[in-house]
């Protein structure tokens, strides 16, 4: 019993530690790659204050960190929308809340929008499919509610919102819409998609150009 007691403690403290590490190294990197892009995984060392070899051997390569990166922003987005409560607001500002928080993480974090485009296709993560989920109660709420279109899937409206989610952050990753206008005019055209007006007695001006964001 003493040798398990023994042996119990100092692997404690090696998992300990090691989530320390980890958590220093993935602070360091998303400060580091908000500030540039290019930054090296000898300088996200340094900044996390642990050697090159630490970082490697928690993340073996660069895509492994970028990947954890996007896996703890989706995580924290997720648990967001928990926090909000989105099945007690009626279902069309549920909807205008659930596509606003997860636009925050796209304006929180620029740096990860390249790779989340290029490397996270939708529903690809825990994270992925658990705003799916949510997404798609939402959806499902309204239109049992009579407050969004009943004569289209749930499924496939859920589908068509991630898509212009998708679409919304690739023009923003292009510089062709600022991260806001990108934005608005995302929550619009679902809520529209759902048959939910948005603002139909208001005449928005997007534009097109790219402004700064």
């Amino acid at each position: 019993m003493a040798d398990t007691v023994d042996t119990a403690k100092p692997a404690r403290r090696r998992r300990s530690d090691a989530q320390r590490s980890i958590g220093a190294i993935l602070g360091a990197a998303n400060t580091m790659l908000g500030e540039r892009p290019d930054a090296s995984m000898e300088e996200i060392a340094t900044a996390a204050g642990v050697t090159r070899q630490t970082v490697y051997a928690h993340f073996p390569s660069r895509d492994a960190l970028i990947a954890a990166l996007l896996s703890a922003a989706g995580a924290e987005t997720v648990a967001a929308m928990d926090a909000a409560h989105l099945d007690t607001d009626p279902p069309a500002d549920a909807l205008r809340q659930f596509l606003d928080i997860g636009w925050q993480l796209i304006r929180r974090n620029p740096h990860l929008l390249g790779p989340a485009l290029s490397r996270n296709p939708p529903g690809s993560t825990d994270p992925h499919r658990a705003g799916t989920a949510r997404l798609e109660q939402i959806i499902r709420r309204g239109q049992r509610a009579g407050d969004f279109d009943r004569t289209l899937p749930a499924t496939w409206l859920t589908a068509a919102i991630l898509g212009l989610a998708q679409t919304a952050a690739e023009q923003v990753a292009a510089g062709r819409l600022p991260t806001s206008k990108a934005g608005t005019m995302l929550v619009d055209s679902a809520l529209r998609l759902c048959g939910a007006a948005g603002e139909p007695e208001q005449e928005r001006d997007y534009g097109t150009a790219g402004a700064r964001r």
